[in-house]
């Protein structure tokens, strides 16, 4: 539904987009992340045709964005980063104006109107100016034109900025029902958002891709360091737990508590519990740290 080829934008002497590749199948919900400046919403303007790319394609249900944009912008519903909306235009009357830009009308354009308010939660707000709501209901209203025209593909920038946590919450169950039925692309910089919606995760730094992966695979992408919370029940020896094999780093946290900092493709933790057994060391308690999305993130975008 989306393909991305050898994607390249540049700004003056500042390549925003590096020979990105990708692709999204339909009925996949992907998060698009990436640190500020990175070239997420570029690549999302561009795959919408408010950009042209410098080089390379973008392709959406087959039409290429540069040469067949009415017919991307048909089957793509957008939600920019910064919610472009008509703030003096009553919510009803704003959805009506886009329903008619997407040729809606009459007694379907009326219906579906009614649907998208109830669906996105606008019910009693439906008869209030745009200018007079929060910043979590213009989100909605945003949301809600995206989906007016029942578009295959959703493209949405920071979807859920701004909102307050019960409202996160439904717009996250929101684009969760979405996605059963259509093929969403979203940025974010909120890691617990791609494990609770996310199919895949596509990751970009510089302008490049530098991780594209299930999220369930992605904590074994980073080549970066185990950690073990340790307590003993007396004092050991540091230095002979720093010469076992694949041990970075020894750090004690409190008294007989400590951190060992190990290589990821190294577990330790039997011959720790060999060490322990010949020196006599009574282990109470050894957890293994988890890789998170954070941590990943921040290996593969330093």
């Amino acid at each position: 539904m989306i393909e991305v080829e050898n994607l390249t934008k540049i700004f003056g002497k500042q390549r925003a987009v590096d020979n990105a590749n990708f692709s999204i199948n339909k009925g996949e919900i992907v998060g698009f992340l990436g640190p500020n400046g990175a070239g997420k919403s570029t690549t999302m303007k561009i795959a919408t045709g408010y950009l042209p790319p410098t080089a390379g394609k973008v392709k959406v249900c087959g039409f290429d964005v540069t040469t067949h944009s009415k017919d991307v912008r048909k089957n793509i519903g957008y939600l920019p980063e910064h919610n472009p909306l008509y703030l003096d235009m009553y919510v009803k009357e704003y959805l009506g104006f886009a329903g008619e830009l997407h040729g809606l009308w009459g007694k379907q354009k009326r219906n579906r109107i009614a649907e998208i308010i109830q669906r996105t939660g606008l019910t009693r707000e439906q008869n209030k100016k745009i200018g007079s709501l929060s910043k979590g209901y213009r989100q909605r209203v945003g949301l809600a034109q995206a989906i007016l025209h029942n578009p295959p593909v959703l493209i949405l920038d920071e979807p859920t900025t701004g909102l307050d946590p019960n409202q996160i919450v439904e717009i996250r169950q929101l684009i969760k029902d979405l996605g059963e039925e259509k093929t969403i692309i979203f940025s974010t910089h909120i890691m617990q958002e791609v494990q609770a919606l996310c199919d895949r995760a596509i990751i970009i730094n510089l302008g490049k891709i530098v991780a594209d992966a299930p999220v369930s695979e992605l904590q074994q992408l980073t080549q970066g360091e185990n950690i073990l919370n340790v307590e003993f029940l007396e004092n050991i020896d540091e230095q002979a737990v720093r010469a076992l094999a694949g041990v970075r780093k020894v750090q004690q946290l409190a008294s007989h508590r400590y951190q060992i900092h190990t290589d990821t493709k190294q577990d330790v933790r039997p011959a720790l519990s060999q060490l322990a057994y010949e020196k006599k060391w009574t282990i109470i308690a050894l957890q293994q740290e988890e890789q998170t999305l954070e941590s990943v993130f921040q290996n593969l975008t330093k």
